[in-house]
């Protein structure tokens, strides 16, 4: 977060902002459990869905992500299914990899979970063994943020288009909203964001609905006029309407551009899809986190925030030296880079003291965890707009 905080206040100093930008302690640690912070009219949201979670395979475990409808309706329909009591007898009865790798095929989203060395053994961990966290491709030089007058946010008239879901490329494109972007984020009327999720990332975004089988052209519109891009769809999903990442280049060669991946973009694994939680498994730190030979998973979506704040740092720092790049990060090199760490220490951590901020929505009342930056010691939160309700264009200028 500290690369975050610097990369703002260098940018904000470009564009003539006399703003003090910091960051605390607390407000990181918070970050890292927003979506399990967030009460929505004093309520948590529900963090897990019925169809997953870990399950005892014949020989081991497989991980399963169902909260997705549409993943799940792929699992109930591959295992024979209908709930978790006939899941678990399916899987009981089958080896972890051969679960794993049905599912994956039909498009749904499983593995099975190995240790850390019975990970870097498997074919996709060799094929990325070198990828580093992030790379960034420059691809000449754009225009730098002109200056502001007092009391405007450091990213006032930065364009952002958000074609991200979930959590790590939501978590970056929130906290650009937060410093000032207009920030629009495009989702399938088909396939909508879980709720839940779109209130713990949402402060400062419009949120629209394209269907891009029918109107991707719309899109590439709003792309060819954004000065910064994140798509986070697996690799080559968009492709073949334009708005891939080599699409995106030739749509927008003066945009910021961020390819966000769960494995990478190439190797065995490299077109698959993926979450956090699977990519613990998939990794070895779901069975370093586990208990009594049943797998466990970090207490956050620790692969996820910190990737989105990696994100961040990289369009803050693009834009303040006026470079058009590419920026292509991976949440399977975030458990890389967590996995070379050293361990943490042995006694129990301190009682978190969780910073919420009431942010305004259109549903009730919704407390959150506030963005991990202050701007001269106040926080940067900002209201949640309606999911879906904004139109796909970007405001007049």
């Amino acid at each position: 977060m500290g690369r975050v905080r610097a990369a703002a206040a260098e940018l904000a100093a470009v564009r003539g902002l006399d703003v003090e930008v910091t960051t605390a302690p607390r407000l990181v640690a918070a970050s890292f459990a927003a979506y399990e912070m967030l009460r929505i009219d004093g309520r948590a949201p529900d963090v897990w869905a019925e169809l997953s979670g870990v399950v005892a395979a014949r020989d081991g475990w497989v991980r399963l992500h169902g909260n997705y409808p549409h993943h799940a309706e792929i699992t109930r329909a591959v295992l024979g299914i209908e709930d978790r009591a006939g899941l678990e007898r399916a899987i009981a009865a089958r080896a972890a990899e051969e679960v794993a790798a049905e599912l994956s095929a039909a498009g749904g989203i499983a593995v099975a979970v190995r240790t850390a060395e019975q990970w870097e053994a498997g074919p996709h961990a060799r094929a990325v063994a070198g990828d580093p966290w992030s790379v960034v491709e420059d691809r000449g030089a754009r225009p730098v943020p002109g200056p502001l007058h007092g009391g405007a946010a450091p990213l006032t008239g930065i364009r952002v288009l958000d074609l991200t879901r979930v959590i790590a490329g939501p978590t970056a494109t929130q906290l650009l909203a937060c410093l000032g972007a207009e920030v629009l984020r495009v989702d399938p009327p088909h396939r909508p964001e879980i709720l839940a999720q779109h209130l713990s990332t949402g402060m400062g975004k419009r949120s629209a609905e394209v269907d891009l089988r029918r109107d991707a052209s719309a899109v590439r519109a709003l792309a060819a006029q954004a000065d910064v891009i994140l798509g986070g769809y697996r690799p080559g999903a968009l492709a073949a309407l334009g708005l891939g990442t080599e699409g995106l280049e030739e749509l927008a060669p003066h945009a910021v551009i961020v390819a966000l991946s769960a494995w990478g973009e190439h190797g065995p694994w490299g077109r698959r899809a993926g979450f956090d939680s699977i990519v613990q498994a998939a990794s070895g730190i779901a069975a370093i986190c586990g208990a009594d030979g049943r797998p466990g998973a970090l207490p956050v979506q620790a692969l996820d925030h910190s990737t989105g704040h990696l994100l961040a740092a990289h369009v803050l720092e693009a834009l303040t030296a006026g470079r058009a790049v590419t920026v292509r990060a991976s949440l399977l090199g975030a458990a890389r880079t967590l996995l070379a760490l050293p361990p943490p220490p042995a006694a129990e951590p301190e009682e978190l003291l969780i910073p919420r901020v009431e942010v305004p929505f259109s549903g009730g009342v919704l407390r959150a965890v506030p963005p991990p930056l202050l701007l001269d010691g106040l926080t940067i939160e900002r209201p949640v707009g309606t999911y879906g309700a904004a139109r796909p264009q970007w405001r007049e200028e």
